[in-house]
């Protein structure tokens, strides 16, 4: 039998603990600002047994004796059968099969859950029950494991087997407890060079028809709606609906348009993760199953099962070979469930702090590095090479995430992408590109040039000089790494293919050396003296993010190269800081590259300054020469 534990006392201690409930409420907050238009259309029909609105249906006691004119199979309006604080009894079993047997004859080993005294809306009443039990060989055949759930008033009998079984006192439906759901997307890898024998076989990206599993989840959430009142069945919500038990006899009131529904008990799949599942198979013989019986809110209720059911609808559509819908295939919802579920309250809490941070800084770096490209007049203390080599890195490092998608966050490759962008934008504003008829004894008719806009004044000639000077020696250090590192991977690493392997070669030099990009820019500014050229704001705002996505590496789902990454930034962010400390700037004047952190205040003060005529003495005075000036025109003569 399953052990239950009983919390009905304010004062009795709760399992889950003090973070358990803020961790409930937090997610509760969320979700209410997620579903606030939905909650509007859901529950506009719906009026509470609290509101003063009289219920258009009788009680249940009162309907009328015999067959009723204007007959309606499908109601109309329906209210509970049982009044607010009803006292429960309730046993769930499990079994392969749809038709159950009487209670009298089922196994005791199917029964899971068997509680007494559960009271309908009260809030503090919460059971957790934790049990095991076998597997049957037809789910463990891809056949589905229901949960027959048998609710009654508290001294009535759950049998609808029994003589005394009373159908306005007990009622029984079930559920399913598994979820047939496509497989998951096994990628296989091997050895590119060695023996094939202790390899897996590379998969076959050819598109072919999706194959389904059985799932299962060992946490249920099961909660009561005390609270859903009076409700217009044909206008529920489909997702709501499918949850709501009708009175089984098909009685109505003498209108015979209204009638009456049972509590309705919401097995809650919601918070259920995919990363969390078993699939069942001949393997499988025994399953844990933790159960959560409490009641819940009405609002919250139809917010939860709206929504899961609309990602499920989702899921099945793009598994079945269908476009993705612009809520997307669930995978990004997935993500958003997973960080509520396995991250720490406090980290959560923080990680949503810090992710307005972290659009913000990245907008205002956005807006300050092309604000600083747009008005630089010169190319002194730029590092072409830097920012060609940047985009290269970060094309790299794009189609490395592309090609590991189905762990990466799209949030993640779309920063990645308008990254790309604005260093592809930053080399047009350096110099020109241009495309040139190549040598005669070129293989290639055309080839990209990057041409100076203008002749090189002498600081732009050192700049381009150091920066020849300090990528010779990064070749130097670069390319044996480079190279070193693809030895041992070709090796001793397994590949999808060779495709794969040097996207994933070159990424992971990348991800271990790509610090070493912003050396040359550091030793420009070394060599020069001077921070003044770089994109202070830019710069700052980008450093801020670093730090942000250090966070962000240990809670959104990205490869571990991309994770390591984010803390290398850290480094150049320090030396810059001391060249900052070092080569002070003084933003408020013109500096020695011709360029001045106010020079555009200046300017629109200056336009925005109103005109005034000169005063006439002011005048005089302007136009009338000292005595010296007048010896000085003499001498000139």
């Amino acid at each position: 039998m399953p052990q239950a534990t009983q919390n009905v006392d304010a004062g009795t201690p709760q399992r889950a603990g003090m973070s358990s409930s803020i961790k409930s409420a937090s997610q509760a907050f969320i979700l209410f600002f997620i579903g606030q238009f939905v909650i509007s259309k859901l529950l506009g029909t719906t009026q509470t047994p609290g509101s003063s609105a009289v219920s258009p249906v009788p009680s249940y006691e009162a309907k009328p004796a015999g067959t009723v004119a204007d007959y309606n199979p499908i109601p109309q309006t329906i209210v509970p059968i049982w009044p607010m604080n009803s006292t429960l009894d309730i046993n769930i079993y499990v079994s392969p099969s749809l038709v159950m047997p009487s209670l009298n004859h089922v196994a005791t080993e199917t029964l899971v859950l068997e509680e007494k005294g559960f009271t309908l809306g009260n809030w503090k009443d919460k059971r957790e029950i934790d049990t095991t039990f076998t597997v049957p060989k037809e789910v463990q055949n891809q056949g589905t494991l229901w949960a027959h759930f048998y609710v009654a008033l508290q001294g009535h009998s759950l049998d609808p087997a029994a003589k005394d079984y009373d159908v306005a006192k007990a009622y029984h439906f079930f559920r399913p407890l598994n979820q047939v759901l496509p497989r998951k997307k096994v990628k296989k890898t091997k050895k590119l060079l060695g023996s094939s024998n202790t390899t897996a076989d590379v998969v076959d990206d050819t598109p072919v028809a999706p194959t389904f599993a059985s799932y299962y989840h060992p946490n249920f959430t099961m909660s009561f709606i005390p609270d859903s009142g009076i409700q217009n069945y044909v206008n529920m919500h489909p997702a709501v609906r499918q949850h709501v038990n009708l009175e089984s006899t098909g009685a109505r009131d003498a209108s015979g348009q209204n009638g009456w529904y049972y509590p309705t008990l919401f097995v809650n799949t919601f918070w259920q993760l995919r990363d969390h599942m078993t699939e069942l198979n001949s393997s499988v013989t025994t399953l844990p199953l933790h159960i959560t019986l409490n009641n819940m809110n009405n609002w919250k209720f139809s917010l939860y099962a709206s929504i899961d059911e609309g990602v499920k609808q989702n899921q099945k559509q793009v598994a079945n070979g269908g476009p993705v819908p612009a809520a997307g295939d669930g995978s990004e919802f997935e993500e958003f469930k997973r960080v509520l579920v396995d991250t720490n309250i406090y980290l959560l809490s923080t990680t949503v702090f810090v992710t307005i941070l972290h659009m913000v800084f990245e907008a205002l770096a956005f807006k300050s590095d092309i604000s600083h490209f747009r008005n630089k007049k010169d190319n002194v203390g730029i590092s072409v090479r830097t920012i060609l080599a940047n985009v290269f890195m970060q094309t790299i490092i794009f189609l490395y995430l592309l090609d590991n998608s189905d762990g990466t966050s799209w949030m993640i490759m779309f920063g990645q992408g308008m990254g790309i962008l604005l260093e592809a934008w930053k080399i047009t504003k350096v110099v020109d590109v241009r495309v040139r008829q190549a040598p005669p004894d070129s293989w290639i008719p055309y080839r990209v040039t990057f041409e100076d806009k203008h002749k090189l004044s002498e600081t732009e000639q050192k700049t381009k000089e150091y920066d020849e000077i300090a990528f010779r020696y990064l070749y130097l250090v670069a390319i044996p790494l480079l190279g070193a590192y693809a030895i041992y991977s070709v090796l001793y690493d397994t590949h999808k293919s060779w495709y794969s392997f040097v996207i994933t070669t070159l990424v992971g030099s990348v991800y271990a050396y790509g610090f070493l990009m912003m050396v040359p820019s550091l030793y420009i500014n070394y060599r020069l003296k001077s921070v003044a050229h770089m994109p202070a704001k830019a710069m700052t705002y980008k450093f801020l993010n670093t730090f942000i996505d250090d966070l962000f590496a240990f809670t959104i789902k990205m490869p571990t190269l991309h994770r390591l990454a984010t803390l290398r930034d850290d480094v150049i962010f320090f030396v810059y800081l001391y060249q900052s400390w070092k080569y002070k700037v003084d933003y408020t004047r013109v500096n020695e590259f011709g360029q001045g952190g106010g020079d555009e205040e200046l300017e629109e003060k200056m336009a925005n300054k109103p005109l005034a005529a000169p005063a006439e003495a002011d005048t005089k005075a302007a136009a009338k020469a000292t005595g010296s000036e007048k010896s000085s025109v003499k001498k000139r003569k």
